[in-house]
């Protein structure tokens, strides 16, 4: 059983506990930090998005449609389907020549309440510009421009990209697999909330891929060029990636290209640290996103920039974050637990 990694409190007792396993590696595989089963193969789930985007900046597609910083950091994004989000995603479908009706991700309303109010409100309706993935699926779109060729019919090219047959998504699938260091053809496959493959993959790996986005190191020279472009892009654009209000969004605004995060549904989180040539993985066991699998990213990146003042006070805000009722009355706390506190202690010591 993996080890307690947060604690949910009330009044000043213990009211939940969160299990779940972590790993902190460099991009030579050494191992940092290790809580838990760290080998068991867990679906990344949409924390991959940088590693199935590679593609789209080594293919050349990127440069050959002048995409922006902001479109580049929305193929790495799991948005709130936000306004500039919804015409960032409609803009990088008008490069390739095409619109929302080659986007087989599906349609939700906005994780925004505000979005999807306005959108209602206008009587509107959601289409697949508004899904969570739709900047993800738009750079798939991009990329098919290169893998289709000149002349090619691009609409009839990309009908049944999501299968894993198809030869753009083979392309995805190898990116993620050479930066991995896992043979997916042997791995458990998936589907994923937004119709692609999900690989089930050992956390050890997808730590150690981020690492590899994060210093370039054991990454191919287009790959390891892509990492660094896609990481600034992000970096300049952090709104794009999530949205308003969301950590990562939060987080990369206020340290830039010292932090690359990428959440994951199901518990899932996976970053990297550049600076330091460090990847991280995280998977909380019981698939909690918004509390647990927050406060053990926000205590790693804390411990592993060794942070003071301002900046530990404002990542300290997600490791130890209050609780309040909805008449903002504190009712409890969500910690770190000891045990992981003092492994990334002694891991960063």
């Amino acid at each position: 059983m993996n080890p307690i990694l947060v604690e949910v409190l009330r009044g000043g007792h213990v009211e939940s506990r969160h299990r779940g396993a972590l790993a902190v590696v460099d991009a030579d595989g050494a191992v940092v930090a290790a809580i838990g089963d760290t080998l068991r193969a867990v679906f990344p789930r949409s924390a991959v998005k940088v590693l199935q985007a590679l593609p789209l900046v080594a293919s050349g597609a990127a440069d050959r449609l002048a995409l922006t910083d902001a479109e580049l950091a929305l193929a790495c994004a799991s948005h709130r389907g936000e306004p500039h989000h919804v015409t960032t995603a409609e803009a990088m479908l008008a490069k390739a020549g095409v619109d929302a009706g080659c986007l087989e991700c599906g349609a939700h309303w906005p994780y925004d309440e505000a979005a999807a109010r306005a959108l209602a409100a206008h009587g509107g309706e959601p289409t697949a510009l508004h899904n969570n993935c739709s900047g993800k699926h738009a750079g798939f779109v991009c990329l098919g421009c290169t893998l289709a060729g000149s002349g090619a019919d691009l609409r009839q090219f990309l009908k049944g990209y999501v299968e894993p047959g198809h030869p753009l998504m083979r392309e995805v699938t190898a990116a993620l697999g050479a930066a991995t260091g896992v043979d997916l053809d042997a791995a458990p496959r998936g589907i994923d909330g937004c119709s692609i493959p999900t690989y089930a993959i050992p956390l050890r790996a997808l730590a150690l891929a981020f690492a590899r986005i994060g210093s370039g190191v054991g990454l191919s020279p287009a790959h390891a060029q892509a990492a660094q472009r896609l990481r600034k892009a992000v970096a300049r654009e952090p709104f794009m990636v999530a949205g308003s209000g969301r950590l990562d969004t939060r987080v990369m605004e206020r340290f830039g290209e010292r932090v690359f995060m990428k959440v994951g549904a199901e518990g899932m989180y996976c970053a990297a640290l550049p600076g330091l040539g460090l990847g991280i993985a995280i998977k909380v066991d019981d698939g909690n996103n918004a509390r647990a699998a927050e406060v053990v990213v926000g205590a790693v990146i804390e411990a592993g920039l060794a942070l003071g003042g301002d900046e530990l006070a404002f990542m300290r805000g997600f490791s130890n974050a209050t609780l309040a009722n909805w008449r903002g009355i504190e009712v409890g706390a969500l910690r770190a637990s000891a045990e992981l506190r003092d492994t990334l202690a002694r891991a960063f010591a």
